[in-house]
């Protein structure tokens, strides 16, 4: 009896893309290393990325730059995996997510866990964002107000 041959395959190594996300990461790792140290460097940065941003995602995250940093100015700007985020002692508090990052059909404002949202068993965490009303923005001041709280 011949043993069965293997059905699996020997991995060629990373693909182009997740070679170009891994130097990606490494570039962003050592900008949060200076943001963390130099606010006006991890704004640069921020605004930089939402620059690159179509048109429809640049308006939303140029916004919610400016709710954040209104609200809660404490909190040092910087990137986070590309996108425009929010930390206190180099955790990240919010962040911006755009719709075009994953082909996604609206964007994305969430909070990690060191943000205090939690409201008894289940709270929300992330929010689909597709326009900023006044009362939409209103919502998202209080939030940032609370999640630094």
């Amino acid at each position: 009896m011949t043993p069965a041959k293997s059905t699996t395959r020997k991995s060629d190594g990373f693909t182009a893309e997740e070679k170009a996300a891994m130097k990606e990461r490494a570039r962003e790792l050592k900008a949060e290393a200076r943001a963390n140290q130099d606010r006006a460097q991890g704004e640069s940065d921020l605004l930089a990325r939402i620059a690159e941003m179509p048109e429809a995602d640049r308006v939303l995250a140029e916004r919610i730059h400016a709710i954040v940093t209104e609200n809660a100015p404490g909190l040092m700007p910087k990137t986070w995996y590309g996108m425009p985020a929010y930390a206190r002692d180099g955790k990240v508090v919010c962040f911006f997510q755009s719709a075009a990052k994953f082909d996604a059909r609206y964007a994305t404002f969430g909070f990690n866990d060191t943000a205090h949202l939690d409201d008894g068993a289940m709270w929300p965490t992330s929010f689909a964002l597709k326009a900023l009303t006044p009362a939409v923005e209103e919502r998202i001041a209080a939030l940032v107000k609370k999640a630094i709280s």
